[in-house]
């Protein structure tokens, strides 16, 4: 099977790119994100503290939670409902970071995607699937970009969709979730050795992926 790992901080692009590759290469694309996210959203519905391991345990031991492919793209059902959008808002965002720290969402989450790459040609991108989730996946990338760079692609993100956003609180915001992701007790937020460093700072989106395709090939 080829399973290609893409890890890197909140808004590096990593979904983006991933997309792109996968139409390129004709293989599936698994947003683990989405899957936190969608974790998130089932306990914040629930009212579970995000950050109670023993409340959250119950919960997610049986999660009715679906990853479907509709039309080339990624459909994240929980619940029985498509919640595909209302997993990228913020404070989704913010509560996935706390959920994803805990062992117990972890391990769960783990198995269903160690699955996914099991039966499919795949790409899988994240925080932990090179060091982790794929630890002998085909090839390995670790994406990135500055802080203030990721807060301006998600500042003109969110106002292209209506929202209204103030630029420095999204700031505080990627700056609060990298420390979160970087200093979790479970599969922290790292590059793998083996996985090759892409800064895409001043790199366009084709441009990221014309390299990985080159590594690739």
């Amino acid at each position: 099977m080829l399973n290609i790992a893409i890890d890197g901080p909140s808004g590096s692009g990593k979904s983006t790119v991933a997309d792109l590759l996968a139409k390129q290469l004709d293989i599936l694309h698994l947003d683990t994100g989405a899957m936190y996210r969608a974790c998130a959203l089932g306990a914040v519905k629930r009212n579970i503290d995000c950050l109670c391991e023993e409340k959250v345990k119950d919960y997610v031991k049986d999660i009715d939670l679906q990853i479907k492919y509709e039309n080339g793209r990624q459909v994240t059902i929980l619940d029985g409902v498509d919640v595909s959008k209302e997993i990228r808002n913020n404070e989704v965002s913010l509560m996935a970071s706390n959920i994803s720290s805990l062992s117990c969402v972890r391990e769960k989450m783990v198995e269903m995607q160690r699955e996914v790459a099991r039966l499919n040609d795949c790409i899988m991108d994240g925080r932990d699937i090179g060091t982790v989730v794929l630890p002998n996946a085909s090839h390995k990338f670790f994406l990135t970009a500055s802080a203030e760079v990721r807060a301006e692609r998600r500042f003109k993100e969110l106002t292209e969709k209506g929202q209204t956003v103030d630029f420095e609180e999204l700031l505080k915001e990627i700056n609060l979730r990298d420390y979160n992701d970087s200093h979790r007790k479970i599969a922290p937020l790292k590059q793998a050795e083996d996985a090759h460093f892409i800064d895409s700072s001043d790199k366009s989106v084709e441009e990221v992926v014309d390299f990985i395709i080159s590594i690739i090939k």
